[in-house]
């Protein structure tokens, strides 16, 4: 079953299929609109997945501020997530 990622009107990713990781869906790189994502300079750590880069998102006319995050070298036990986006920050997450 289809997975979208909307916010503020616009599908930013849909996919046929995402990967769940600690509860939240990893969209693959190709199914995201990378028109939307804008480079953040905010980085985390995860002990066990690595160092995860942030985008902010630009969608109908306002910005949603550090929402999507991924993975660009992860550590080996996530290596199942490299390059895939994940989101937060009232991004709707649904089954289609």
């Amino acid at each position: 079953m289809p997975i979208e990622a909307r916010w503020n009107g616009e599908t930013i990713a849909r996919a046929d299929e995402t990967v769940m990781v600690e509860g939240n869906h990893y969209f693959p790189p190709a199914s995201v609109n990378r028109g939307n994502l804008v480079h953040s300079s905010k980085t985390t750590h995860c002990p066990w997945k690595g160092d995860a880069s942030y985008f902010s998102i630009d969608a109908g006319g306002d910005i949603n501020v550090d929402a999507a995050w991924t993975y660009t070298n992860p550590k080996p036990d996530a290596e199942n997530i490299r390059d895939h986006i994940a989101f937060w920050g009232d991004v709707e997450i649904t089954e289609i």
